[in-house]
């Protein structure tokens, strides 16, 4: 089985290739480095993900029906542009973002919350640098697989720290939620750290490093959407995501507005 589906049409974001009957592969190309921005993500990855969960429950259910549950399997990587070896995605492209006050309410966490839940297990071939808003998408999946770096550099990144970007709620609720250690926390929020592969394979952050370039990635993703993807068959794997990730999505759907630098510092000089 193979179909291949480009979103948007026209000009195209993003390819979703169905290769065999329990996987899809969802490939990123937005521009050199795939920054997140509101077309990016309403008009190529979620419709994406749409057609990804249609086509996985359309085979689940006939696989119930027929009393064939191992013809219900599921999984979906995502991956970044296939040609380079540069980027997975270098997070949002600030400046657009800034240009709507809902983007983070209506537009960046719907997509966080999106594959938080999903339904099939999700795995993130990271075939490049990882930073800010792309990391957090690699954190919502559910397995990070990544490039060990070593034939050219590739670091995951919160970098807002450094460039005076407060974080979303919804940033901090999945940090807290996929990442135990407080001390993590601050290394990533308050530090800005630049994680080589293996550091994040040492820290958790990671499951699995791989040598090589983006075929051998994704040959690794590949493989453990093998081993894992019977586990969507039985239907309850984004319903057992939902309790499992319960404080965080509560957290997520709260509609506090950023406050920047600017707001913070205006209410310091009238209270000092």
């Amino acid at each position: 089985m193979s179909s291949t589906l480009l979103l948007p049409a026209g000009n195209p974001l993003v390819t979703l290739t169905h290769p065999k009957s329990s996987l899809w592969i969802l490939e990123l190309h937005h521009g050199p480095d795939n920054r997140l921005t509101q077309a990016f993500i309403n008009k190529a990855i979620m419709p994406a993900l749409d057609a990804v969960e249609r086509e996985w429950r359309g085979q689940q259910r006939t696989a119930q029906n027929n009393k064939k549950p191992e013809d219900g399997k599921g999984a979906l990587i995502i991956v970044g542009k296939r040609d380079q070896d540069k980027f997975f995605s270098n997070g949002l492209d600030f400046a657009d973002s800034l240009k709507d006050p809902n983007f983070f309410q209506l537009t960046f966490n719907p997509m966080l919350t999106r594959l938080l839940t999903f339904p099939i297990p999700t795995i993130a071939a990271i075939n490049g640098h990882c930073f800010a808003g792309g990391m957090m998408l690699s954190l919502v999946c559910d397995y990070r697989v990544m490039t060990d770096g070593s034939s050219r550099n590739a670091w995951l990144c919160m970098n807002e720290i450094h460039f005076g970007a407060p974080w979303p709620l919804s940033f901090t609720a999945i940090l807290t939620a996929k990442i135990g250690d407080h001390r993590l926390h601050r290394k990533i929020a308050l530090e800005g750290h630049r994680f080589t592969a293996t550091e994040a394979l040492q820290e958790g952050i990671l499951d699995y490093i791989v040598k090589g370039k983006t075929t051998d990635i994704l040959a690794k993703a590949e493989d453990i959407a093998d081993k894992i993807s019977a586990n969507a068959a039985t239907g309850v794997w984004g319903l057992l995501k939902l309790n499992l990730y319960r404080e965080a999505l509560e957290a997520m759907k709260k509609d506090i507005r950023l406050v920047d630098t600017r707001m913070d510092d205006a209410a310091a000089r009238s209270r000092l």
